[in-house]
């Protein structure tokens, strides 16, 4: 990318890009019922693979998109964070030791511009999301959850055969560093309420509205 901050097309279909009330979001996502990821059976996808993340500087750009800039985060060969600006939850603040680098993020952009446009739904990247053991068991998870899908914390515990710790897949999906590619937005309560997205419920209904209309186009 040679410009210094890159702009994702806002080419996205008329549900994801208007206003989305609690209610209406909240039938659009029951009506993504019943849920793909139930503990049972074989999954839709297969689970994305996570690389161990490379020492040194973090490279860093924004980029625009329909649901406002995003700060993408890497170290110069897979991506590591995916946060949503400007008022995200658990949003790194860049260090003096970071380099801005937008042309190592031209494929990450590439992808994301053909996700908002409705033409992919798997991403193809390499990834490097930073936390523990179990936080990645839970975002590798995340993975598994088809386009246009939902599932909920207590149907992801159960996956992960853990069907208890729904408190616990819920904080690791929150705390989930690559929103988006790594789809938290799939997972709802299971009465269908959309719950918390670091992101904000705003983004998550444009997101859930967005691959829902795909879906059906």
């Amino acid at each position: 990318m040679s410009t210094a901050t890159a702009t994702v097309t806002d080419t996205v279909t008329e549900t994801a890009t208007g206003a989305v009330t609690a209610g209406a979001a909240t039938a659009l996502v029951q009506d993504a019922l019943p849920m793909t990821v139930d503990g049972g059976g074989d999954r839709a996808w297969d689970p994305m693979e996570f690389v161990p993340p490379l020492d040194g500087p973090p490279r860093h750009t924004v980029v625009g998109s329909p649901v406002g800039e995003l700060l993408l985060v890497g170290d110069g060969e897979a991506l590591s964070g995916l946060f949503m600006l400007p008022d995200a939850k658990y949003v790194p603040e860049i260090g003096g030791d970071w380099v801005r680098d937008d042309a190592v993020f031209d494929e990450v952009t590439r992808q994301l511009e053909e996700y908002f446009g409705g033409e992919r739904r798997e991403f193809d990247l390499r990834l490097a999301p930073r936390g523990t053991d179990f936080q990645r068991r839970v975002w590798r998870e995340l993975t598994t959850i088809p386009y246009g899908r939902t599932t909920s914390y207590g149907a992801m515990a159960d996956a992960l055969g853990s069907p208890t710790a729904s408190r616990a897949v819920g904080a690791a999906n929150g705390r989930n560093p690559i929103s988006i590619i790594v789809p938290c937005h799939r997972v709802i309560a299971s009465t269908g309420a959309l719950t918390g997205y670091a992101g904000g419920l705003d983004k998550k209904q444009q997101l859930l509205a967005l691959e829902r209309g795909s879906r059906a186009a």
